[in-house]
């Protein structure tokens, strides 16, 4: 028929199997490490090391450019999930997301 009628019965052929104790299933397990905390001579590094201005970051991050002003003073430190979209742009993964979009290289 199609590809996807092949795999999809290929699962569940394999989810009967299972079932029926004739084929081990299978686990993934994952580790979610610690979330981590910025400073704002980091954050600032990060930022400018990924060509971003403080305008596109906060649109990043989805804040205001005061927090991104205020954290990068030091007034005010991200938390949580913004730490991280922070280790997303320190490591490079951000372009992978759904919401990033490359318009052009210059």
């Amino acid at each position: 028929m199609s590809e996807f009628f092949d795999e999809l019965m290929t699962g569940l052929n394999e989810a009967v199997a299972i079932e029926k104790g004739t084929l081990k299933g299978r686990k993934t397990v994952y580790e979610i490490l610690p979330v981590k905390k910025y400073d704002n001579i980091q954050i600032k590094k990060i930022r400018t090391s990924v060509g971003m201005t403080q305008v596109l970051f906060a649109d990043y991050m989805g804040v205001s450019t005061k927090t991104v002003e205020a954290w990068e003073k030091g007034t005010n430190h991200p938390t949580g999930t913004a730490c991280r979209l922070i280790s997303m742009l320190e490591n490079k993964t951000f372009a992978s997301l759904p919401f990033v979009k490359k318009l052009a290289t210059v």
